[in-house]
């Protein structure tokens, strides 16, 4: 009988699952409305009492976005106090939504991927993950790629759509 050989394995196809760039941290909301007097302004002196009294070590080690879920005009200095706080305890955080965090998170890891293991490589970047915005991560991915890449392709090994191949 004759023994069973992986082709796709010997072709020499480099295959990457978007599920690997997902965020693993606990991603955490921070919202300030609650901080505004009566629903409505932001006072100085409140929120930072509000910012001092805080203890930001329960976000340590997490994704947070810090947003305002009521439409209230916030000072941009009321965010970069936030933002110091939570940089002092090694959170990553975004000012915007719980999909700016998701995105921000997946091209940090994209940007932490070594190119040494894809120069000259022929890449397959898989399309079926469960993360916030496929489209998003799958550009940012080949943005990444393409210096250093052969060719970079779609789908699964046995059906590909051809992105970039090199001149």
């Amino acid at each position: 009988m004759d023994e069973i050989v992986n082709r796709v394995q010997q072709s020499g196809l480099i295959s990457m699952d978007l599920a690997d760039f997902k965020p693993t941290k606990a991603l955490v909301e921070l919202d300030i409305s609650e901080q505004l007097w009566q629903g409505l302004v932001l006072k100085e002196k409140d929120f930072r009492a509000w910012v001092k009294d805080t203890d930001w070590s329960v976000y340590s080690n997490k994704a947070v976005y810090v947003h305002c879920s009521v439409d209230a005009i916030i000072p941009t200095w009321a965010y970069m106090l936030v933002g110091s706080r939570l940089q002092d305890h090694e959170a990553d955080f975004v000012i915007g939504s719980k999909k700016d965090l998701e995105k921000q998170l997946i091209l940090d890891r994209i940007q932490s991927e070594p190119l040494d293991n894809y120069v000259d490589g022929r890449i397959i970047i898989k399309g079926c993950a469960d993360i916030a915005d496929p489209a998003y991560a799958m550009t940012e991915l080949v943005k990444h790629l393409q210096p250093v890449a052969k060719s970079i392709m779609y789908g699964e090994p046995c059906s590909t759509v051809p992105v970039y191949k090199q001149k």
